[in-house]
């Protein structure tokens, strides 16, 4: 899988900046459900990664994608860095096996599974699952990047009407429906900000 490396340069920055815009949004998700620092979190990860941007951009894109996610494990706290950081991960390991000829789909599925069995969670539970699998779905059915994202957003918003099953949240019970999940909104703005550049930026 050949990628410039303006292009993964242009993504790290395009994360960074949707993640540094909607920080306090993301903590106030969490104070309603958890810790709240959701936001602070995932934007100090981010950073650390724009901080190591130039080398990542130099590496295979399946390199890169890993050590971003080795990253976000290490500077990501609470239970978003071992999540994002297990999906980039085996994103950019399968990837590697067959950079050539890799089906980006099934590759996203296999490291959703990941995810889900780090987490022990389940779609359904009120995490950033919600977001994930439904953006798997649209990618199978090869759905316009404008379609993948505006499910992610919906998805994301369709969790506050589901019961937290895991984490701090889940401790609330019943009192945790109303509410968006944090890490599914955060992995939607992500979706939603790398749909947008790639069908900018992407070449034809």
């Amino acid at each position: 899988m050949q990628v410039e490396p303006v292009l993964v340069a242009g993504l790290i920055e395009v994360c960074r900046a949707t993640i540094a815009e909607n920080a306090d949004h993301l903590c106030a998700l969490d104070r309603a459900i958890g810790d709240g620092d959701h936001g602070t979190n995932m934007r100090r990860g981010c950073e650390a990664v724009s901080a190591e941007g130039e080398s990542l951009s130099s590496l295979p894109f399946p390199e890169a994608v890993e050590k971003i996610g080795l990253t976000l494990v290490m500077n990501v706290g609470g239970a978003a860095g071992p999540l994002y950081g297990t999906l980039l991960i085996e994103i950019g390991r399968e990837l590697r096996k067959n950079e050539e000829r890799a089906d980006f789909s099934l590759v996203l599925k296999q490291a959703i599974d990941a995810v889900a069995r780090r987490g022990r969670s389940h779609a359904g539970g009120k995490t950033l699952l919600d977001v994930l699998y439904p953006v798997h779905a649209a990618l199978a059915k090869r759905s316009p990047l404008s379609d993948v994202a505006r499910k992610a957003e919906w998805s994301a918003d369709r969790t506050a009407a589901m019961k937290a099953m895991r984490g701090r949240a889940a401790y609330l019970g019943d009192r945790s429906i109303g509410h968006v999940d944090p890490g599914a909104s955060s992995c939607a703005l992500l979706t939603t900000a790398i749909c947008r550049y790639l069908g900018e930026h992407r070449p034809q």
